[in-house]
This record gives C-alpha cells, structure tokens and sequence, in this order.
C-alpha cells in the first residue's frame, strides 16, 4: 500500500476531498519527522511507537579497498509497534 492508497481508502470512506486528506497525511508525516529529528518519540496510543534509537560505534571494513573503517555512533528512526498492533496482524494475517 502506498501514501497514494492510503489518501484514496480515508478519502473514500470518510467522504473528505482527497486534496485536504493529502495535505493532513503530509502534516501528519512532517511533524513525526521534525519530532524525531528533535529527539522526541511519538507515541500513538494502540498503534504504535516513532522513536530513535542510538547506534554505537563500531569498526566496519571496506571490502574494496580491504580497509577497517571506524562508524562513528548515530541516531536512526525506528517503529515499535503497539502489543495488540502486533497481535491484531498475527491472528488476522493470512498467508499469501
């Protein structure tokens, strides 16, 4: 499903105009993105988690030139979906 998909499903069934439901997408999007890069989680009750994660440094090899490269520590996004999130896509998926 993509962010096209998404606008035209909320669209369709909450009878708003896709242009206004694709400006609040946007919205949505861009304030989880300035949070993050803010240090801030975003907590979305039931469904899930935005937050960052800290990365340590760590030595990594460039196979090209056969040299140790050193990887400095960074932060990067990542999701930590809700337990009934979780539990709601295990019991209903069905293998495709």
């Amino acid at each position: 499903m993509t962010k096209a998909d998404i606008v035209n499903e909320i669209s369709e069934k909450t009878g708003i105009e896709k242009v206004a439901v694709q400006a609040t997408v946007e919205a949505f999007m861009k304030s989880v993105k300035t949070s993050l890069t803010e240090g801030e989680n975003v907590y979305l009750r039931g469904f899930g988690s935005f937050i960052v994660k800290k990365r340590a440094q760590k030595t990594g090899r460039n196979i090209s030139k056969n040299t140790t490269i050193i990887i400095p520590e960074h932060f990067v996004p990542a999701f930590k979906p809700a337990k009934v999130f979780v539990d709601k896509v295990k019991n209903e998926t069905s293998v495709k």
